[in-house]
């Protein structure tokens, strides 16, 4: 006799619901999908043509758990790498000009292993000991690429740490795929329904369903409002994103790291060319904003990279959207706290959290990945008439 209620209820249609809703389903539960939207993909969806912008993460990186996880499901589809001598053109923006090598203190710091810096001292103390303060504010600097904080050295020494051997990595972790994250997200859709899933849009939910373990896989912000509860917070970036195109010009550079103040802006289309008009060159990047700055503080800095990384754009320009993103950058931990202080996954009364700002470990989308296999997992043990998860196909 058919089921009426679901094994699972699943709020958010982006990345963490997606893996929730494609996790339990693999499983075997029935499970009932609500985004609010009318499409899926939450911060990892892409834009329309003729710019094929990003609202959320615009890399996979191959070391997290995700990678493995979406290849053995065939959810990866093309990649598209960085084309050599597009990878010679990474530029770092030191001393009021564009240089082709990186600081020398970022490269000794990559020598330290992230589990041997302490978390309650913050970065800046302590790599100012392995190679003094300047070092330690460039390298700080060059992590912005991954944490959209306007100050990454007053973060956790060990949580800053991990994310600069991650993003520095030679040869590169991150990969792009051709199309967009929205192709990944479309993949993930497709194998939902074909696996079942009860997918509906436009539905916004202003109270959790009764009867059946739920994931709420929202932003912090939005799952503190669903749920009534106050002490869900957590302290995450507040940046400018500038998105624009201009007409091709040859020796473009390919990305500018901010090492004067943190910054990263790169042209996508050096990797991908479907995310523009032919002859046209996408630039997206961010400049993280002090709590007292405004929007066009950030876009007067991201200008400055812009003269020095594409001569003459502002004659080229075809197009160009500046916004600001608070709370939308995943978490920060400061001295004394871990991936684990943040908000629990398990909230109780059959209720578990997923997304990028709860205690997961991980690096930008691998935390939304590792709380979504979790929350999942919990809510499937909870249900004792399912059989157990595989653990192994997670």
């Amino acid at each position: 006799m058919p089921r009426s209620t679901p094994d699972l209820t699943v709020i958010g249609g982006g990345f963490a619901g997606l893996t929730a809703a494609v996790t339990a389903a693999e499983a075997g539960a029935r499970v009932t999908l609500y985004e609010a939207h009318h499409t899926l993909g939450g911060r990892a969806r892409t834009a329309d043509a003729p710019y094929r912008t990003h609202e959320g993460p615009h890399a996979l990186y191959s070391g997290g758990p995700h990678w493995t996880w979406l290849r053995r499901r065939d959810l990866l589809g093309p990649l598209a790498p960085i084309p050599p001598l597009e990878g010679a053109r990474l530029r770092f923006h030191r001393d009021g000009v564009l240089r082709r090598t990186p600081p020398l203190a970022l490269l000794r710091l990559l020598r330290h292993r992230p589990e041997l810096a302490p978390v309650d001292e913050d970065f800046t103390t302590w790599a100012s000991r392995v190679v003094g303060p300047a070092g330690a504010r460039a390298a700080a600097h060059y992590t912005a690429v991954a944490l959209f904080h306007h100050d990454p050295g007053e973060l956790s020494a060990r949580f800053v740490q991990e994310r600069l051997r991650r993003t520095a990595k030679v040869p590169p972790e991150a990969h792009y795929p051709v199309g967009g994250w929205s192709s990944v997200i479309d993949r993930m859709a497709a194998r939902a329904w074909n696996l079942g899933v009860r997918v509906e849009t436009c539905a916004r939910l202003d109270t959790v369903p009764t009867g059946t373990p739920t994931v709420v896989a929202t932003s912090l912000d939005a799952a503190r409002r669903l749920l009534r509860d106050d002490s869900l917070g957590w302290d995450s970036g507040r940046t400018t994103l500038v998105d624009l195109a201009v007409r091709s010009r040859r020796g473009d550079a390919f990305a500018v790291s901010g090492i004067d103040f943190p910054a990263w802006i790169e042209r996508f289309t050096a990797q991908d060319r479907s995310l523009a008009p032919r002859g046209e060159s996408l630039v997206q990047g961010q400049v993280p904003l002090a709590p007292h700055e405004s929007k066009a503080a950030g876009s007067a800095r991201a200008d400055r990279l812009l003269d020095l990384a594409l001569p003459g754009w502002r004659d080229r320009l075809t197009w160009r959207r500046d916004a600001v993103a608070k709370g939308r950058t995943g978490a920060l931990d400061r001295p004394g706290t871990t991936w684990r202080d943040r908000p629990a996954i398990d909230r109780g009364d059959g209720v578990y959290l997923a997304g990028d700002m709860v205690a997961a470990p991980g690096v930008l989308s691998e935390v939304s990945f590792t709380s979504a296999i979790e929350a999942t997992t919990l809510a499937l043990r909870s249900r004792v008439r399912l059989p157990g998860l595989d653990l192994n196909r997670a």
